[in-house]
């Protein structure tokens, strides 16, 4: 049992090409090189915005947001007397 021949992946290949398209498997291929392509990024800016090993500061949470307004529902719950 040993690995499959160039004549079983082009069968497979072709069984793929007939279920799927060539216009869907274009579509796929550049779907994922786009999210590659925007992962690299993403790493390689996250990585020049913080030095390893460090963290922003912590942040206080209060009772009240600082941009509350009046007509905002409190959603604690209150007992009714």
């Amino acid at each position: 049992m040993g690995s499959f021949s160039i004549w079983h992946w082009l069968i497979v290949l072709l069984v793929v090409v007939m279920i799927f398209g060539t216009k869907k498997l274009r579509n796929m291929g550049s779907d994922l090189g786009g999210a590659v392509k925007g992962f690299k990024d993403g790493m390689k800016d996250g990585s020049a915005d913080a030095p390893a090993g460090t963290s922003g500061p912590a942040q206080q949470v209060t009772g009240q947001p600082a941009n509350s307004d009046k007509s905002t529902i409190d959603v604690e719950a209150r007992q009714k007397s």
